[in-house]
């Protein structure tokens, strides 16, 4: 039993260590630097070169004129903000009605070829030295494009992230609101990854690279955004955040729609944990490894599996402790099993339309972690198609 006891202890570590764990010690680092009298990279305000805001889109006609509306309003010299769409494979008329406006740039080809084929495609025609990137369904908020670029006036930044924002209501669905919590707790991590030394991934809601480190991406890649920004960091670059830059839309419409949305993530996050397999070594990357592994690879690997078995094991502890003796172990193994309750309850109540919020949270958890391991499944399978079928938003 002394085995299990230890690999028990192990398993709990590491979901521990993944999901809070490392925002603890992200925590202590910054302190310690702050006392050191280091902070992060400070933007430099005043900074105007031109900038193209390259939106890649399929089918995205009833989104067109909001999003080149708010393209236009934000607080940027409008002659140095270039709009570049890319939108191959659309038949519903998306690039009619975007020639009809005036200094948005379109490239159209009939057949769809998928996001990366787009962005590979269209990066081509990008003339600026910084490119933002950001999707037709998103507004941005006015002084998005400003902050971001005022982050770029540092000659050590190659890339910059905004920050996805979920719009909320009072009445929020459980992945409404189960979203809404997760983007706010990683936008903190975000923000200390930043100031220790880079953000690991960037949000492909917003982000922007300097034009000259893009690096075509393989056509079936499935998280674009992620590895586009990290082959920037492994250039030698950092990842910049700033979370006032942000893109706003809607949650999913259901778990369901944000399960789908998970599991191609997750299938996308194994993917890339296989592609950017040299970024584990530490030895030569150092800080960038430590973040990396500890706040991504974790959460696609070792945490999942770790919560399976340490169920298990917890069960073979319990049983020998005694189940209902409420010792160490068997206290552990019901805790689990009340909070597994807790989220088949809030899928319950949430098919039959019934909203209490104290069960999101594991609800969301349980979800998140379901997705990586149909993802896996997929990936294995190489059953994610690399276009994206977006999921219905609220």
């Amino acid at each position: 039993m002394l085995a299990l006891k230890i690999t028990f202890w192990v398993l709990l570590f590491i979901v521990f260590y993944a999901y809070i764990g490392y925002g603890i010690l992200l925590y202590i680092l910054i302190k310690i630097k702050r006392l050191f009298g280091k902070s992060g990279i400070k933007p430099v305000a005043g900074y105007e070169p031109d900038v193209t805001l390259f939106i890649a889109a399929y089918n995205e006609k009833d989104f067109v004129a909001a999003k080149v509306k708010n393209s236009l309003e934000l607080d940027y010299p409008i002659q140095k903000l270039h709009q570049v769409w890319v939108t191959d494979g659309s038949d519903d008329g998306t690039p009619d009605v975007l020639k009809q406006y005036p200094g948005v740039e379109v490239h159209h080809l009939p057949q769809r070829s998928g996001k990366i084929g787009a962005m590979n495609r269209g990066m081509k025609f990008v003339k600026t030295p910084i490119v933002v990137f950001c999707d037709a369904n998103t507004m941005l908020g006015s002084e998005s494009i400003r902050r971001i670029v005022n982050l770029f006036s540092n000659p050590k930044v190659g890339c910059v992230s905004g920050e996805k924002r979920i719009f909320s209501k009072d009445k929020d669905s459980a992945a409404g609101a189960g979203e809404g919590l997760y983007w706010k707790y990683e936008s903190t991590l975000k923000k200390w990854d930043a100031e220790l030394y880079s953000v690991v991934g960037a949000a492909g809601e917003l982000f922007a690279i300097r034009t000259e480190l893009y690096q075509e991406v393989e056509r079936d890649t499935l998280l674009d955004d992620f590895i586009i920004s990290l082959r920037v960091a492994q250039s030698g670059y950092t990842i910049q955040y700033d979370p006032e830059a942000y893109a706003i839309e809607t949650a999913s419409a259901n778990v369901k729609e944000e399960l789908k949305r998970k599991i191609r993530i997750s299938a996308g996050g194994i993917q890339s944990v296989v592609r950017l397999r040299s970024l584990l070594n530490v030895f030569k990357y150092g800080t960038l490894s430590f973040q990396y592994i500890s706040h991504r690879v974790l959460r696609w690997t070792l945490a999942p599996l770790s919560l399976l078995f340490m169920l298990i094991a917890g069960f073979v502890l319990a049983l020998n402790e005694g189940m209902f003796n409420l010792g160490l172990y068997s206290m552990v193994f019901w805790l689990q099993i009340i909070f597994y309750l807790a989220a088949l309850l809030g899928w319950y109540l949430e098919n039959r339309s019934i909203r209490l919020k104290l069960l999101f949270v594991p609800y969301y958890f349980f979800i998140m972690n379901l997705s990586v391991f149909l993802g896996f499944k997929r990936y294995l399978k190489k059953s994610q198609s690399v276009n994206w079928e977006r999921a219905k938003r609220g």
